[in-house]
This record gives structure tokens, sequence and C-alpha cells, in this order.
């Protein structure tokens, strides 16, 4: 094998090996910085927004204050969010009149696939979609399902970023209770 050849096969593994080390940079740096990215964080007041349910009512999240509200961002495809979805159901019969609202906010999906889920679910709560998803945005939402606890001053005090059991979420709920 001549030396050009090595040179050349050289140059190739520095050249991938660069490329491979850049690649993993980024991924630990936007990892880590994940958080400092965050626009929503615990603690601070929840931004307010509009957005319309499924029977075609708006519902402004400022309109709750004095309320708890568990506010749940979720897809049809998100096999967590569909677990979780009777636990919240179930949670919202009991908690209802306790003055804690349960509002679900479809990220992005049609009118069509978000009707079909909610009804197959028996889903009595409102279901909103924020089409544009200005509202995921604002609330910096990151993986699909996140929950975030509103007081009824209308603080965020906790941020949920996975999927929930049936007691997490009675207790959740339990948590913001006026």
């Amino acid at each position: 094998m001549t030396s050009n050849k090595k040179k050349k096969r050289l140059l190739m593994r520095v050249t991938i090996l660069s490329v491979l080390i850049a690649a993993v940079a980024y991924t630990l740096y936007s990892t880590l910085s994940e958080d400092e990215r965050t626009l929503v964080k615990e603690g601070d007041d929840a931004p307010d927004f509009v957005l319309t349910d499924l029977d075609g009512e708006s519902h402004r999240l400022s309109d709750y204050k004095g309320q708890g509200v568990f506010l749940n961002f979720w897809g049809t495809w998100c096999k967590p969010c569909e677990e979780e979805m009777p636990y919240m159901e179930n949670q919202y019969q009991e908690f209802k009149d306790q003055g804690v609202q349960t509002i679900a906010v479809n990220v992005g999906e049609s009118d069509f696939k978000v009707r079909n889920f909610a009804e197959k679910h028996n889903l009595s709560f409102p279901v909103v979609r924020d089409v544009q998803k200005d509202v995921m945005y604002a609330f910096s939402i990151g993986p699909l399902p996140t929950t975030l606890l509103i007081n009824p001053e209308g603080e965020v005090v906790k941020i949920i970023k996975s999927g929930m059991t049936e007691e997490m979420v009675a207790s959740y709920m339990d948590m913001i209770k006026p």
C-alpha cells in the first residue's frame, strides 16, 4: 500500500472522528443547557392563554384564577399520555367540585384525531387544541406528556415531565386545591 493511500485514509478517519466529537459535544451542550432555556419555571406566574375546546368554547387560563389548574399537554400518538387520561378523568370527577380544573392541551393535531381520542376515553374535562403550538412554546413544553400544576393564585407550583399513575394524579390535584 502506498503512503499516499495511507495519508488519505488517515485524513478520512480524522475527519470522521472530528465530526463525531462535534456531534457529541453539541448534544451534551444542548442537553445540559436545556434548563437555562426554560421560559416557565416552578414559582413563575403561568402565562395567560386562550384556546378553544372541541365544542367551540374558549378557555382563558386567567378565568380559572381562584381554582387550581391541572394543565396537561399531550398528543394522541403518545402512549404515556393515553395511559394517564383515564386517571385524569377519574380524578377530575373527584376534584372538580373542590375547586380543581383539568385542562388537556393537545399539541398540533387535527380536530378529527383529538375528537376521536376524547370520545374513545369519555373525557368530560375541557380538551383544547394548540394548533399553532403557541401555548406549548410559551410554556417551554418539551417531552409529552408534560403537566403543570397551577395554584389558585396562578403560580406554577410543579412541572411533571412524564406519565403519571392515578395515585400521582390524585396527590397533585390535592396539592393545588384551594
